[in-house]
């Protein structure tokens, strides 16, 4: 009896351990499935890109997209520089993006890189892909004079301060109807309210003098516009939309936050 009971209990182990074999055996082959699938990462892939490869990659794209916007309005063949529509593009684009602007549909350049004697002020609507005017625009009187070539930030230093700015609201004061505008840069443009830096027309920005003297006249800081052309001007570009005042000065360019937003992120 002994050994009949040995022997079942040695049947009776042989077949509980094939059935939990058996049993078991959907769940080796499923986890030997798993182990070569990759599961989605939690984090974003943002966060796994270096921030210096995105901003590139968005560069390359914003170029390529203001290229056709320059050659289709022939832009050079009214003297703006590829170098400043490009920057202007790509820090309007950092803007729209970030929700900075109201009224994204418009964006006016102003290019120091040309004298006075030149009509340096383009409103361009890009909705339209339209230029919309384009028309002389005085700088300080500090900042040089045929060309811009200091700018400040400094009130009462009567000079220009490049950079972007967002457009606000109107006005009617000492010279006239006049365009609020909010420097979006620190340390660059952000004393623009303390300083009355704004839009306004001038009886010394004309043609006349422009042909007459080599030069139109010069602001205390303000981008003066011809008088005849002031109001349509301010009421077209009011509220909201972006203007990029432009010169090729290697300072602003290689430090501007808003045309290398990086650095806020290396600079932490």
């Amino acid at each position: 009896m002994i050994s009949k009971k040995s022997a079942l209990k040695k049947v009776w182990f042989y077949f509980t351990s094939l059935l939990i074999f058996i049993l078991h055996l959907p769940f080796v082959f499923a986890k030997g499935k798993t182990a070569y699938v990759t599961s989605p990462s939690p984090l974003k892939m943002e966060s796994l890109i270096p921030v210096d490869s995105m901003l590139n990659t968005l560069r390359l794209k914003v170029q390529s997209s203001a290229s056709g916007i320059y050659d289709s309005l022939r832009l050079n063949l009214l003297g703006l520089s590829k170098q400043a529509f490009d920057y202007a593009m790509q820090g309007y684009n950092y803007l729209v993006e970030t929700g900075k602007l109201v009224n994204d549909h418009i964006i006016s350049i102003v290019d120091f890189s040309l004298p006075s004697d030149k009509k340096r002020l383009f409103v361009i609507d890009l909705g339209q892909n339209k230029v919309l005017f384009n028309t002389y625009v005085a700088h300080g009187s500090n900042s040089g004079m045929a060309t811009a070539d200091h700018f400040s930030n400094t009130p009462h230093s009567n000079q220009s301060s490049l950079g972007f700015y967002e457009t606000l609201g109107t006005y009617t004061g000492h010279n006239g109807y006049s365009l609020r505008l909010e420097g979006l840069e620190s340390g660059v443009n952000d004393n623009a309210n303390r300083r009355d830096i704004v839009v306004h027309g001038a009886a010394y920005v004309n043609e006349a003098l422009a042909q007459s003297q080599g030069h139109i006249g010069r602001s205390w800081g303000c981008p003066a516009i011809p008088e005849n052309l002031h109001k349509p001007i301010i009421d077209k570009i009011k509220n909201g939309t972006c203007l990029f005042i432009y010169s090729p000065n290697r300072q602003y360019l290689d430090h501007s936050k808003i045309l290398h937003p990086a650095a806020m992120y290396t600079s932490r």
